[in-house]
């Protein structure tokens, strides 16, 4: 088990002032089996009133509006999580009971369906029945199919955008975690296997030392449905580790980004973010 403290700060800055502001947040982690919540607190300047509610998919939520004129919003959120390992393991289940079982839940059937973010090209497709073809265990099927999409998919930033599909960094070979986490989500529900977008936090050292903060950033990594939910990150091609810390889950990135909103202004915004790791235990 590790306890890890995180602060991300990231906002936005304007040339000139704004009238008004709607955000949302998705920066605070929740507790959950694996992981539990010492501490979460959320700044915002200008100050505001925060209303906080979680959302369809499970996700702590912080929803604000800044009405007063102003030229940059600057939000914190301070988490301290302690987070142990969350180990793949394989039900004793078969392709047949996994539809069943995929049919019998609103939870599974909607992480069937693709997006236009998961969409797989077809050399992805056509990867993934192969890897299906060759396994009994629907489980077994889907760590080898997270592998092989990792080995292939070179971690590279700059390459892709924001709105980038799995499609599209495929052909290039290269893109970020959130780009490895499409192509995967792709690829396993093409043969089946409901499957999730998952955000939040990875350290980015192995061993970390103690009272140590390094910069960190924003992670994204894939859960399946093999009879339960298992976890696993394919950019770095680990299980799900105690220096993951879970913020949200949803069908694709659109469901989970960090920070998003509306401003009325005719100015264009430019968007800051800091992470800071630091394990305390």
């Amino acid at each position: 088990m590790m306890r890890l403290r995180i602060e991300h700060a990231t906002g936005f800055r304007y040339p000139g002032d704004v009238g008004a502001s709607y955000n949302e947040a998705r920066m605070l982690p929740g507790s959950t089996d694996a992981q539990f919540v010492l501490s979460s607190q959320l700044e915002i300047d200008p100050s505001t009133s925060v209303n906080y509610y979680t959302d369809y998919f499970g996700t702590r939520v912080a929803a604000f509006d800044v009405l007063a004129g102003h030229s940059a919003l600057d939000i914190t959120a301070r988490s301290l999580v302690e987070v142990r390992p969350r180990p793949v393991e394989f039900p004793d289940i078969g392709w047949d009971r996994l539809e069943r079982e995929s049919a019998r839940a609103i939870e599974t059937v909607e992480m069937l369906g693709q997006s236009g973010r998961t969409e797989p090209h077809p050399e992805v497709a056509e990867i993934a029945h192969s890897i299906a073809g060759q396994h009994d265990n629907p489980g077994r099927a889907a760590l080898a199919i997270a592998t092989a999409i990792g080995d292939a998919v070179e971690y590279m930033p700059g390459i892709t955008g924001v709105h980038s599909t799995g499609a599209e960094a495929w052909v290039e070979r290269k893109g970020v975690c959130q780009d490895i986490t499409h192509i995967t989500l792709g690829a396993l529900r093409e043969v089946g296997i409901p499957a999730r977008y998952v955000s939040g936090y990875l350290h980015p050292s192995i061993h970390p030392e103690v009272g140590v903060g390094v910069t960190g950033e924003s992670h994204a990594w894939v859960e399946w449905f093999t009879g339960d939910w298992e976890g696993f990150d394919p950019t770095n091609r680990v299980e799900i580790g105690d220096r993951h810390v879970l913020v949200g889950r949803g069908r694709d990135y659109n469901d989970v980004p960090p920070l998003r909103g509306v401003y009325a202004g005719p100015y264009k915004s430019d968007l800051h973010v800091q992470v800071t790791i630091t394990r305390e235990a």
